[in-house]
This record gives C-alpha cells, structure tokens and sequence, in this order.
C-alpha cells in the first residue's frame, strides 16, 4: 500500500470513528444488502449546505462546492470552518449558484482547479468555467476559460470532466427553453450557441482544432455533441475512451447517453417524457439523424452525478455505471455488456437527495448529498467487514 493511500486511510478511520461517536447531522444506514455484496456505510462529511459537487485532493482532502457560492475544504473529515477565497461572484437564485468542481489532470505540479458555475450576466445568467491555482486557503489566478452563450432561468447543466488526452468537457443545459414551441429550431437545436451542449476545450479554454464542428459557419466551435436537455451527470470511462452523460428529462425520460462528437441527441424533438402535468410533450420517441438513449428512466429520477466505477474494492463492479438521483433520493447501478445496460439495481435509497457520485482514491464510492446543514453530506459506501 502507497504511503499516501495507507496516510488517507488512517485519516478516514479517523474522521468516521469521530462521526460515529458525535452523531452525524444525516440519517444514514450503517449498511445496505445488494445482489452481490454487502456494504458498510459511513457519514465522512458533513455539516455542508447545498452541496453540489466535489472531488478528492491528491492527498485524500476533499474540495467541495456549496450552491451558495463557498468551495469548502475537508480535511481528515473535518469541514474546516472558513471557505476557500478567490471564488468568482455567482448568480445563486433557483438552479444557480457554484456548481462543479474538477483538478487538472497535472494538479500536483500546477494547482489548478476548475470551477463551473452560474455567472451573472446584465439581468440573466449564463454557463461559466473558471480555473485558479490552489495556494492554501485560496485560490490565486482565478480567469474564467468558457462562457457560454445561453440565457434562460435554470438547466445550467455544469458538470466538468478531463479525458485522457486532457481535453475538458462541460456540459451545458437547456436553460429551461420552452419546450413545446417550434421544437425544430429550438435553442438545444441551434448549434449557434451553447444551448443543451457539451463542449470540448482545451485546458486553458482554447479550442481543439479537430472538434467536429470548428470552421464551419454559425456553429460554435466549442460544441462536441448537442440536442440535450439538461445534463447534471458525466464521467469519463478511462479504460474504453468515451464520455458517459445522464441527463433530466421533463416529467420521465431521463436519459443515459454516450456522448460521440457531432450527434444530436434530440432534445426537445424526441424523446420519452411528457410535459409537466401529464399532456404529451413530443410526436416521436425517434427520428432519423437523432441518437437514442443507451437507457432511460420512466418516471424520472432526477438524474445527477456519475460514475463509471474503476475501483479495486469491487472486481464485480468494474465497468458498471453509477447514477444518482434527486427526487428519486437512490443511486442506480447499471450492468454494462459493451455499451448496451442488461440490468439495473438500486443500491442506494431513501436517504437523500443524490447530487455527485465520485470515485475515492481507496477505492470505495463517495455519495454527495445535497440538503441544508442538517442533511447534506459525503457518504462513503464500501464492501461489509464480513465479506
């Protein structure tokens, strides 16, 4: 075991043994039964207030950001009491606020965070990516990298993911569009912005020069894939190269899709969800030149956060999916053959709304849940002592 594994660890004994002995603010189980292993469950964070995302340091810390606009530091399990400055000014009203927080992937030799959030724009909001190097408590050399071109109430989408090759991707919502009005020239159907998107820049927000749709006229060169709604959910498969999306639809169709340069995903022209209150919402479930979803949900979960598990704790887990929801408080295990889901199983349920699911460097999963501080927090699942 690495020093720096074997110093994570001793530390989270640490913080869940301090937890369990003061009480923790979020009402968890202590254990869950799936269909192939048991698990021990343990509150390691908590005490935060509208979490949205979070990821681990190299050194086990964790850094997680709060809608309100605070990027909090945990330490040892411990929320340390003041926030990280050099956050930019957020829009935090609805949907808005500091959404995602990613490292780039030379973090420990350059320091930069990335952050997506909600910026104030004159009388509206928009889609932002920030980056600054993380110096102690702060955050220095803060510039935004990508601002997107949209304008709307809410669907900011935000989540941020790096590939192997160290490209960024950001996926931006719809901004809540109105869906049922001209749905061919929708906002999500216009490539000359950013509406219902996700892009794919370089590290300094510069464009790749072979993203699909760079030098062609009207269509913003940062676009990877569009016709999606509002993607709240993604993760990088490492092992087979792709990017993995989930994202809400209105009232069902929650969809899981694999996000492939070029493609229209089909938003608001197809897909399987009715509008809010029942009235049918779209002509088709399919058309030609608009992809189909790899799965999808009926009713909604509320799809958020992702993982695409790579872990050692669970060898039958390895390349299984992970996706969270919000109203359907649970996280869902999806069984890959290749690309294609043959089987879903409910791991998680009842115990909060699921805002990010993230991959710890001991190999355990880390749910993030949303709520005020008396509900939010970071839960870490992991094989039962007894198996």
């Amino acid at each position: 075991m690495s020093h720096l594994r074997s110093s994570y660890l001793a530390g989270l004994l640490v913080a869940v043994a301090f937890l369990a002995t003061t009480g923790s603010a979020c009402a968890q189980p202590t254990s869950l039964n799936t269909d192939l292993v048991d698990l021990d469950v343990a509150v390691v964070a908590d005490g935060l207030e509208a979490l949205w995302g979070f990821t681990f340091l190299p050194n086990g810390d964790i850094l997680a950001t709060e809608r309100e606009g605070r990027l909090r530091l945990i330490s040892g399990g411990v929320l340390m009491e003041d926030a990280i400055s050099g956050v930019p000014e957020v829009f935090a009203r609805g949907q808005g606020g500091l959404l995602d927080v990613a490292l780039h992937p030379d973090f420990e030799s350059n320091r930069w965070v990335y952050l997506s959030y909600s910026k104030p724009t004159d009388g509206n909001s928009t889609t932002a990516v920030a980056r600054g190097r993380l110096q102690g408590m702060a955050l220095v050399d803060v510039e935004d990298i990508f601002v997107a071109d949209t304008r709307g109430r809410g669907h900011y989408g935000s989540r941020l993911a790096f590939d192997n090759d160290g490209y960024l991707f950001v996926t931006v919502g719809d901004r809540q569009a109105n869906p049922n009005e001209d749905q061919a020239n929708h906002p999500a159907q216009d490539r000359s912005n950013h509406h219902g998107t996700v892009n794919r820049l370089n590290d300094d927000g510069s464009i790749p020069s072979d993203n699909p749709f760079v030098g062609q006229d009207g269509i913003e060169p940062s676009i990877w894939s569009y016709g999606h709604r509002n993607p709240q959910g993604m993760d990088y498969d490492a092992a087979n190269d792709r990017i993995w999306i989930n994202e809400h639809g209105p009232q069902g169709g929650d969809e899981l899709n694999l996000v492939q340069p070029g493609l229209n995903y089909g938003w608001p022209v197809i897909g399987y969800g009715v509008n809010y209150g029942g009235d049918p919402l779209h002509d088709s479930t399919a058309m030609d030149g608009m992809e189909q979803p790899v799965h999808y949900w009926v009713p909604s979960i509320a799809t958020s956060g992702m993982l695409v598990y790579t872990g050692s704790l669970i060898d039958a887990w390895t390349g299984n999916l992970f996706v969270g929801g919000l109203r359907g408080m649970q996280v869902a295990r999806l069984t890959m053959d290749g690309t294609r889901v043959t089987s879903e199983e409910t791991i998680y349920d009842g115990h909060g709304r699921v805002r990010d699911i993230r991959l710890g460097p001991d190999g355990a999963i880390y749910i993030g849940i949303d709520g005020d501080a008396d509900s939010a927090a970071i839960v870490r699942i992991a094989p039962a002592a007894s198996n």
